[in-house]
């Protein structure tokens, strides 16, 4: 009798063991497959506020977000297409500026 209860304990510990060890490889496994999925996930890509616009008329203001700018692509904040986007933008807004003034003018003039 001393032996069927050691064969049936160690059987017992034996089939306990196993079934843990199953139960934490499924769990690991299915963390590495929500980890796999979080990583192949495209991440979203920052996009930088748009800067607010100038005042109409002032034209140090554009410069200031200009060097303002300069200085977020130097620290690293910004990157390259970033700021070449933004600086676009307050580029733009000045060109189309000159051009509403050269329409007055023009109109004045006439």
């Amino acid at each position: 009798m001393p032996g069927l209860l050691r064969r049936i304990a160690r059987t017992t510990v034996i089939a306990g063991t196993a079934t843990a060890v199953n139960r934490v490889s499924r769990r690991q496994a299915g963390r590495w497959a929500q980890q796999d999925a979080e990583q192949a996930a495209p991440q979203p890509a920052y996009q930088a506020a748009p800067a607010p616009p100038a005042p109409a008329g002032k034209t140090s203001s554009r410069i200031a977000q200009l060097k303002d700018l300069g200085e977020l692509k130097d620290q690293g904040v910004l990157g390259k297409s970033e700021f070449e986007a933004q600086k676009a933008r307050i580029l733009g807004s000045l060109t189309t500026m000159s051009h509403q003034f050269m329409d007055e003018l023009g109109a004045t003039v006439s």
